[in-house]
């Protein structure tokens, strides 16, 4: 068969139907891992590396970023993206309360809405018809202002936190 590019013509766009597995698996891990037994709840690891002081949330963002990711490779519209930081918001203001965030986390499982979201706005073929600089400065202008409510949380929890020790 002859190379499609080479004979002139455009290359065939490849039609995603789903994220890919990397991210459905960590999804999964994070979030369906285990049934939890009698019932028909499944939990991740999500809430239990929580009860890890930085190392949990670490990696949760990372996982998240991953997922945000996907959306973006995607070309998932720009307030999609946003519905996703909502979710991650609403995750990260859960999980502020010591071990009751975490069992909050666990029934939250905002990396499995995600991308659920991602999935089915792929499906659906919604996708943004843009050149790719100006979605990529939009995409990551909507990450990053996500980023930075995120961080501003982060800082008013810590600084709350070292008001009630007495350290501020």
């Amino acid at each position: 068969m002859a190379d499609p590019v080479a004979a002139g013509r455009p290359a065939p766009e490849v039609v995603r139907t789903a994220s890919s597995p990397v991210t459905s698996g960590l999804a999964r891990v994070m979030d369906d891992l285990v049934r939890i037994p009698g019932t028909r709840y499944r939990m991740g690891l999500d809430p239990v590396i929580g009860l890890v002081p930085v190392v949990g949330d670490a990696l949760g963002t990372v996982v998240a970023a991953a997922v945000l990711a996907e959306a973006i490779r995607n070309r998932v519209p720009v307030h999609i993206l946003f519905r996703m930081g909502w979710n991650y918001l609403v995750d990260a203001v859960l999980g502020v309360i010591p071990f009751v965030g975490d069992v909050a986390d666990a029934a939250h499982k905002a990396t499995s809405k995600n991308l659920r979201l991602v999935d089915r706005t792929i499906a659906e073929g919604r996708r943004v018809d843009t050149d790719t600089r100006g979605y990529l400065l939009r995409a990551v202008g909507a990450v990053g202002l996500m980023l930075l409510v995120l961080l501003g949380m982060a800082g008013l929890a810590l600084w709350g936190l070292l008001r009630v020790i007495g350290l501020f």
